[in-house]
């Protein structure tokens, strides 16, 4: 009696793009473990992207067979192999690959290339060391400084006492050039001497999370490529601190910067010529007011996005804000809740920032820097027995704009027009 072993064909589970700038992705947790059964819309596991960590969900029913990329596993390249399901009553354990000319080992995590941080470099050079003896404890397979020491030492050599460069020999006299006159110009030493490096300071690496690297390449990238303008104004926050108060009696908490978000959306309604992006053919009008607020997590920044706030009330906008935020440092915002926005605010008065200027989120053509608030005498003229002094509370607002398709005329109308819609709040508070 023979017996044949059915080989059972898997549906792949790849790494997917969560978002339009992903290139790669870090496998936070598995949700589901081996042999679990899946039902479609079921969350598979957690990847961290470059913008925030979201779920991967099942689009089909089965049985999760293999885990081909274990949690913890960083740098994940898109479309790559992550997991095998199979059909339901199907043997899981049996599952196999059957593309053609592919084995197991296809799915192997490759080995990575020779990786070195700056500084294990410049030791392995300065000492001669072959990189390949050093083991990395790095992530990705990076060789980081305390691995190029641990194989300095392991070497025999002495950080202290680096071996010694050999004697140069004389050069011939006749090579030497004649000496010319002296022309009563006076002679000074080298600057430097060729030769050695000498050793790195010390410091430890920090590896970059993806997030982190995406904020870099964006920062970079705005500063190069963007034309910044900067203009700044004073508003008076004495009418939204009276309405707040008010607002407060009735048991309804609105913050500061939710006046601000009204206050922005309402001006860009009113002002649609700033609501504008650029892209690859020019610049391109938006249909639609959709405000980024910063939120600092412990993975950097992130930029939540209040949809259509120009029609959206205070109260609203004050729960819709809360939440994004919290979801931000929770790592669990979706996709669409932090894409798509037209223009930013980011907010620094709460850390007793006075005043800055912010960097462009390309491809939107502003962003607000908002300061915090400080007391200070001003004239007030209206008075009907004259100016006389009164205390103001008073904010810094800065505009950061895409010199391209903001002027320096638009932007000054622009913030003249939010100015004028915060410091009368009772006319834009309502949607």
């Amino acid at each position: 009696i023979c017996s044949t072993l059915k080989r059972v064909a898997p549906l792949e589970l790849q790494m997917p793009a969560l978002s339009p700038t992903m290139e790669e992705g870090n496998i936070v947790k598995w949700l589901k473990k081996e042999g679990d059964e899946v039902a479609a819309g079921d969350a598979l596991c957690e990847i961290e992207t470059d913008k925030a960590v979201v779920i991967m969900e099942s689009n089909d029913d089965g049985i999760l067979a293999k885990i081909l990329v274990q949690e913890g596993s960083r740098g994940v390249r898109l479309g790559t192999l992550i997991a095998l399901m199979v059909s339901e009553g199907e043997d899981w354990t049996r599952v196999e690959i059957v593309s053609e000319g592919e084995d197991w080992t296809r799915v192997e995590i490759p080995a990575l290339e020779l990786r070195l941080s700056p500084a294990a470099r410049h030791i392995l050079d300065t000492h001669g060391l072959d990189p390949h003896l050093a083991k990395a404890t790095g992530p990705r397979g990076l060789i980081t400084k305390e691995d190029a020491l641990k194989l300095l030492n392991q070497s025999g050599e002495r950080l202290s006492a680096p071996p010694a460069a050999a004697v140069a020999p004389p050069a011939p006299v006749s090579v030497s050039p004649p000496i010319a006159p002296s022309t009563g110009r006076p002679t000074f030493p080298a600057l430097s001497v060729p030769g050695k490096p000498g050793m790195p300071g010390t410091f430890t690496e920090i590896p970059a999370s993806n997030v982190r690297r995406v904020i870099a390449q964006r920062l970079t990238q705005s500063k190069s490529t963007i034309p910044h303008a900067y203009a700044s104004v004073d508003c008076d926050l004495g009418p939204v601190m009276k309405l707040r108060k008010q607002l407060a009696t009735e048991d309804i908490k609105v913050s500061v910067n939710d006046f601000i978000i009204k206050a922005t959306a309402v001006s860009l309604r009113e002002m649609p010529e700033v609501n504008v992006m650029w892209s690859g053919d020019g610049p391109q009008a938006l249909d639609y007011i959709h405000i980024s607020i910063a939120v600092a997590t412990p993975r950097g920044l992130i930029t939540p996005i209040i949809k259509d706030a120009a029609n959206k009330g205070l109260q609203e906008i004050a729960a819709t804000a809360k939440a994004l935020a919290q979801k931000a440092r929770d790592g669990k915002l979706l996709p669409e809740e932090y894409q798509g926005g037209s223009f930013s605010i980011s907010n620094l008065g709460m850390f007793g920032i006075s005043e800055f200027s912010a960097v462009i989120n390309p491809p939107q053509a502003c962003i607000l820097a908002v300061g915090g608030t400080r007391a200070e005498l001003r004239l007030a003229p209206q008075n009907p027995d004259g100016p006389v002094l009164r205390t103001q509370q008073l904010m810094t607002v800065t505009l950061s704009s895409d010199g391209r398709l903001v002027d320096d005329e638009l932007a000054s109308r622009f913030l003249e027009k939010f100015r004028t819609n915060l410091e009368q709040p009772q006319r834009v508070s309502v949607p």
